[in-house]
């Protein structure tokens, strides 16, 4: 096993921690649809710094994404995933741009604190039917690329639209799902135009892939009728949760 230590440039401590969060963070999308990145890199940052790690989830991210793509394509809302990803491609170059200009802890911890805030609204059943109209739909999506060029949290606000919906637990989850596939085209565009993606960060990825993918099955076995009635719940709650971790990391860095 020692080579697949020193492809994945970890020590043989540090390779099986990664291996269980990874496989934990595959069974929270297997089962929401989402917040693969977002467990990983709150678990794992004290492995890996976030430059490293971000490449290696986009491998994560894609193995995810075909494995549950099929039935994501068929459950999903086509045009609200299209038109998140339309207004996030619009947003993206903005939020990249104003991070040049604003205090990137200030803004993450403004972005976390709205995350928040609205998962509760959403808990506590406030409407917000301003969300239902084409430009709720746009400009969430436009609000959702800003959010990831300036604090990474673009994935978040993109749950929070659709969890506000009052569609059916399966096709939230399979809008989810296809957003996800549909922005990794844009997100390695953007990785290969940094330098960021490396052959070391491809090695460690489809390392890694396998047992995300193990996680991601165990996680699907799990969305079954029965449970169905707590997906919202669930996501909303998991919002926050990653949010407040979030939070406490921007304070004590």
């Amino acid at each position: 096993m020692s080579w697949l230590y020193d492809a994945a440039v970890l020590s043989q401590g540090e390779f099986w921690l990664l291996t269980a969060i990874v496989v934990a963070a595959g069974i929270v999308r297997g089962f929401s649809g989402f917040a693969l990145s977002a467990l990983i890199m709150a678990a794992a940052v004290i492995i890996l710094p976030p430059i490293e790690l971000i490449p290696m989830l986009w491998w994560l991210e894609l193995s995810a994404s075909l494995i549950m793509l099929k039935g994501g394509w068929a459950d999903a809302d086509r045009t609200t995933a299209y038109g998140l990803v339309i207004g996030g491609v619009i947003g993206w170059p903005i939020g990249l741009w104003l991070t040049t200009s604003l205090n990137i802890e200030m803004s993450t911890m403004i972005a976390l604190m709205v995350i928040v805030l609205l998962a509760i609204l959403q808990l506590a059943k406030v409407r917000m039917p301003f969300l239902a109209t084409r430009p709720g739909l746009y400009g969430s999506g436009f609000i959702s690329g800003i959010a990831s060029g300036l604090a990474s949290v673009g994935g978040m606000v993109v749950a929070l639209y659709v969890l506000a919906s009052d569609a059916a637990a399966r096709s939230m989850r399979g809008t989810l799902v296809l957003y996800l596939f549909l922005s990794l085209i844009m997100s390695m565009v953007i990785m290969l135009a940094f330098g960021v993606m490396t052959s070391g960060s491809v090695a460690r990825g489809l390392i890694f892939a396998i047992p995300t993918v193990f996680g991601v099955f165990l996680g699907q076995q799990l969305f079954i009728e029965r449970l169905a009635t707590y997906y919202r719940p669930f996501c909303l709650v998991l919002l926050c949760a990653l949010a407040g971790a979030g939070l406490i990391r921007t304070q004590l860095s």
